[in-house]
């Protein structure tokens, strides 16, 4: 078993803290932020083991360099010269050992949102940065529609129950679009009346799961008869398949 802690960070980011049930040892996922972590270990008495990167964008890598410098950390993260003190780059993987204290962890490249992106699995969760958001997903910052589609069907090939904790407190956001393209949703409608009291309380509306994607991320719905005519609406061309419908809703939710 694991513990997972959620520290807020920057305007709207989430540094994930991978706990060991049986010490005090942690994993920190993605700190664009040294700041909040420091406090975090240090209130908590936490021992950090390592560092998790899913890619190199600035709000995702900005505290790795002071975390290890502070606590002499590894650094995993993609094959990319972007991310500060990487220790060991990884591509996919069924097996990466980081610290005898916790599992080991399945690596997943699931590039899109940018060129080289990939996710942490472990047990019944996965780490995937800005690639898949509740009710959304990244925007193609380095790699195509293409790639980001084919990352996300990968993710959701899961097992339904599996737990998603992404980079970004986006949910709420991201459902008004869902709205949009589906406003025939019961289930998403739920979900902003849920989303709304979450934040009401100052709590996060993550992790997400498979299961709930399905049936509230558009992104993920594109072979549904509601997303697909709200697409052909947008582009005012008929669309012939999911790959060419998740360009258009992707190309609509970028749009001011």
């Amino acid at each position: 078993m694991l513990n997972i802690q959620a520290v807020p960070a920057l305007i709207d980011n989430y540094i994930w803290l991978i706990h060991s049930v049986d010490s005090n040892e942690i994993i920190i996922v993605d700190p664009g932020d040294a700041t909040p972590v420091i406090k975090v270990i240090t209130e908590q008495h936490l021992s950090p083991v390592a560092i998790l990167n899913t890619h190199y964008h600035y709000d995702h890598v900005d505290g790795i360099a002071e975390l290890v410098d502070r606590y002499q950390l590894p650094v995993y993260g993609p094959p990319n010269s972007f991310v500060p003190r990487l220790s060991t780059s990884l591509s996919a993987t069924d097996k990466l050992s980081v610290h005898p204290k916790f599992p080991d962890f399945e690596v997943l490249e699931i590039p899109g949102h940018t060129a080289t992106h990939i996710a942490y699995r472990v047990h019944d969760m996965v780490f995937c940065g800005d690639t898949l958001f509740a009710s959304g997903c990244g925007r193609l910052l380095g790699g195509t529609a293409e790639q980001l589609f084919n990352s996300l069907q990968q993710i959701c090939s899961l097992p339904t129950e599996t737990k998603i904790y992404c980079g970004h407190e986006y949910t709420q956001s991201n459902l008004k679009f869902a709205l949009k393209v589906e406003p025939n949703n019961i289930a998403i409608k739920q979900r902003i009346e849920d989303s709304k009291k979450l934040r009401a309380a100052n709590l996060p509306t993550l992790p997400t799961t498979i299961a709930e994607e399905l049936t509230t991320n558009p992104f993920l719905r594109c072979d549904q008869a509601e997303v697909i005519q709200a697409a052909q609406r947008f582009t005012g061309t008929k669309l012939t398949n999911p790959l060419a419908v998740f360009t258009a809703l992707r190309a609509w939710k970028d749009r001011p």
